[in-house]
């Protein structure tokens, strides 16, 4: 069985994320994407289970996906799933420095390849941190968000 893993914060969980979950399943026969645990130090963070569970019911009906929570390293997580990727998107080339690197070491020290997928370019200006700041001014960012699809 081919397992991938597709971790992050998910503080909120976008339709960047989305997007990269959605064309990375025909890849695998489980896709597991993990949620990093409350042990991150972020203000104002909803627990991993909240986040969690917004990510299972938008998937609901897809049994290939799994979401689980995980702390520590990704690598170690993927091991602990019985996966040999692990899937990241890339938004420009900050984002493919710092997974170049993750990606080298995920490699050398855990055996686990990264497979990178960029981002649809109508999409490449989201990203969770931004969404926070304009929801911090009042802006409703929900046209960023997925919707379940029925």
């Amino acid at each position: 069985m081919r397992t991938g893993i597709f971790v992050g914060s998910f503080n909120p969980y976008t339709i960047g994320h989305d997007s990269i979950v959605r064309r990375a399943l025909p890849l695998f026969d489980r896709l597991v994407i993990g949620v990093v645990g409350d042990n991150v130090h972020k203000p104002d963070m909803p627990s991993a289970e909240e986040r969690m569970a917004a990510i299972r019911d938008l998937y609901a009906g897809e049994p290939r996906i799994e979401v689980r929570s995980y702390n520590g390293l990704a690598m170690d997580f993927a091991k602990a799933e019985g996966a040999k990727f692990i899937v990241k998107g890339v938004r420009n080339a900050s984002d493919f420095e710092y997974e170049q690197w993750q990606a080298d070491f995920n490699r050398r020290l855990g055996g686990i390849e990264t497979i990178l997928l960029y981002t649809e370019p109508e999409l490449a200006s989201i990203s969770s941190s931004a969404l926070r700041e304009l929801q911090h001014f009042g802006v409703d960012v929900s046209a960023y968000l997925p919707k379940k699809r029925v």
